[in-house]
């Protein structure tokens, strides 16, 4: 069960997608983040939420919080551990595969801990990308994996299938 969706951007797209759907979803601005990650914290332990799932969430939230919350899984566009590390997100990984002349690339959906794209491996899946041209090419095949791999990961978490190796310090 989707308990809210928290959005960081007044406009961002989700919000038709919640309203749609009858999720609720709830604004926290990130420009003062000590304070958006206590707001943040509060309504995780008021609502009782035992999963965090980052999509498109760009900012390093910190120890403190880490350790304080619930696990947290995000997504990331290549295939860890390679390509990975901080600035290492959206197109600036495109590129770097591409630059890199990979023959394949992919999605790794892992847990979140205090190194940006380290934390334990939950399930990848590779795309051939030695016919593509650009790393816009490499970008919308991978795309369409992290479409079927984030939703296909987050029910094997929830069905016991995968085991997360995180404990609350």
């Amino acid at each position: 069960e989707i308990s809210f969706v928290l959005i960081t951007r007044k406009k961002a797209p989700i919000i038709q997608k919640c309203e749609k759907f009858g999720i609720p979803h709830l604004f926290i601005s990130t420009k003062n983040f000590p304070l958006f990650e206590k707001k943040l914290l509060e309504k995780i332990k008021n609502e009782k939420i035992t999963l965090i799932v980052l999509a498109g969430f760009m900012r390093k939230l910190s120890e403190n919080f880490i350790s304080e919350t619930v696990p947290i899984i995000n997504i990331h566009p290549a295939l860890l551990p390679k390509f990975g590390g901080k600035n290492m997100y959206g197109t600036a990984v495109h590129k770097a595969v591409f630059d890199s002349n990979e023959k394949k690339s992919g999605v790794t959906v892992h847990l979140v801990n205090n190194d940006y794209d380290s934390g334990q491996i939950l399930n990848q899946r590779e795309v051939d990308i030695a016919d593509c041209s650009n790393p816009e090419e490499i970008g919308a095949r991978v795309l369409e994996l992290e479409h079927l791999i984030y939703p296909e990961t987050i029910e094997k978490i929830i069905n016991g299938e995968i085991k997360l190796n995180w404990q609350k310090e």
